[in-house]
């Protein structure tokens, strides 16, 4: 018997409707891509001829992609005694298997002849792998469901769109990380939600937005941002690990048709370019009743949110401090927490206030009632994003946790305060005795060993700031 087969992951039936649909496309070559622990997408591609071996046993992936940081440093000792992290199957660089999904198949409209699917990460045993953050979203995905909830989620993701005015291809230019492009921008910015700097940007938010509704995803609108260059795209509402999955794909390929076309789009948080303004992904959410489909966060006229939807929200603002570093996971995002800005920097709720961290929205008796967190960056992982959300707010109810009232002064109400960088984030989450019920002790550590290897690159490196503040001086 297939690894699949042995394992009973899918089907023999969705493995011969995918290929007969690669058959009938004329598709030539297919990749397969594993969203990683940031949530960037790595894999391999196939000729069409290997997708039903792959569909049947995978394909190898060497282990040390789940111990690299960003800058694809493996940061683990691989050749140690259990690969750094105790885990034997992680020794001397030792391959996983990349199992293909046939229900998440898809044809690339902008690369010609060539088919996606998306995989999960499986040791030769056929145990998913521990540190795999799409797994850890359906782990938690399972604890609402056996409460009898499903996760509900929206995106609004903002991003940079710039034109690349010189790529930096020179050898010089190569390293790790190497050189990014030197880029112009589309729009001086400023100009808010205006039709006419929509229109200097629509050439190319109509080269994206035929790709992305190419590719199925649900989306609902294109906005122009308050500064130079950025956008905002909205997607309607959908279960949680379809919108994690959506955002995978969707980052992706926006970079991709970008850069096809002589673009450069970034989810950085904070590019370092003059004048531009932060971006920010807000992450809709609510929960709905498996019985009755009936979204649980809406009362039945009497107020704005339930009893089960304050609890939820008591567990977001009691662990804030600890999920800041799955919603922001990188040194950049910290510089969007400041007051009067539009993003929040302390841990409270309000109604209908876009200065607070978790946004209450909607009207008594509304179906569509939600809690907007406006904390998260674009470049989020956005399976740990949304399984944290999930998870701190799952022990909010469990402990029935009391948000207390809601903030119409947000930037001066007196609250726990967001961390100011990651290094603070890190150490909430090191604490938090919920992150580590809910996520396990061993990956807790795995993710602060990554994220603080990356910090370490950081600070041993001389700054600009420095240079200018000190150069001269002494």
């Amino acid at each position: 018997m297939s690894f699949c087969e042995t394992h009973g992951l899918h089907s023999a039936e969705a493995r011969a409707e995918v290929l007969d649909r690669i058959a009938e496309d004329g598709i030539e070559v297919v990749r397969l891509a594993w969203p990683d622990q940031h949530g960037i997408l790595r894999g391999k591609t196939i000729v069409a001829s290997e997708v039903a071996r792959a569909l049947e046993s995978g394909v190898a992936m060497t282990t040390t992609l789940l111990l690299k940081d960003t800058s694809h440093r493996t940061v683990f000792p691989v050749w140690s005694a259990g690969g750094g992290l105790g885990e034997r199957a992680l020794e001397g660089a030792a391959d996983a298997l990349l199992i293909p999904d046939p229900a998440s198949f898809r044809r690339l409209p902008w690369a010609p002849h060539t088919g996606w699917m998306q995989c999960e990460a499986y040791y030769p045993d056929g145990r998913v792998v521990p540190f795999s953050t799409r797994h850890l979203l359906k782990q938690q995905i399972a604890k609402a469901e056996a409460l009898g909830f499903d996760y509900v989620t929206g995106l609004e993701v903002e991003f940079h769109l710039f034109r690349v005015t010189n790529p930096r291809m020179a050898p010089e230019d190569s390293g790790q990380p190497g050189t990014p492009p030197d880029v112009s921008l589309l729009t001086q910015g400023y100009n808010y939600l205006t039709e006419l700097r929509y229109d200097q940007l629509d050439p190319a938010l109509e080269i994206l937005r035929k790709e992305i509704q190419a590719l199925g995803l649900p989306l609902r609108s294109m906005e122009v941002e308050f500064g130079p260059s950025q956008v905002e795209f909205t997607f309607a509402a959908q279960d949680a690990l379809a919108s994690a999955d959506l955002m995978i794909l969707f980052r992706s390929a926006v970079k991709q048709v970008a850069r096809r076309h002589g673009y450069h789009a970034t989810f950085m948080c904070r590019p370092r370019i003059p004048n531009v303004m932060s971006s920010g992904w807000h992450l809709h959410q609510s929960l709905k009743s498996r019985a009755t489909g009936r979204n649980v966060f809406a009362t039945d006229g009497n107020g704005l949110l339930s009893p089960t939807a304050k609890h939820f929200l008591g567990g977001l603002l009691a662990e804030a401090r600890a999920a800041a570093a799955f919603a922001t996971p990188t040194l950049n995002g910290y510089r969007r927490y400041r007051p009067n800005s539009l993003a929040p920097d302390r841990a409270i709720w309000g109604i209908d206030n876009r200065g607070v961290m978790l946004r209450a929205l909607g009207t008594p008796g509304d179906a569509a009632t939600r809690i907007e967190n406006r904390v998260g960056e674009p470049a989020a992982n956005p399976y740990l994003y949304m399984a944290s959300q999930l998870a701190f707010g799952l022990h909010g109810i469990a402990t029935q946790a009391d948000p207390g009232p809601p903030a119409d002064t947000p930037y001066e109400t007196q609250a726990a305060p967001l961390p100011r960088n990651l290094a603070e984030a890190l150490a909430a989450l090191e604490a938090s005795t919920v992150a580590r019920e809910s996520f396990g002790d061993a990956f807790i550590n795995y993710y602060l060993r990554l994220k603080r290897a990356e910090i370490a690159r950081f600070e041993a490196e001389v700054s600009e700031w420095e240079q200018r503040e000190y150069f001269e001086l002494f």
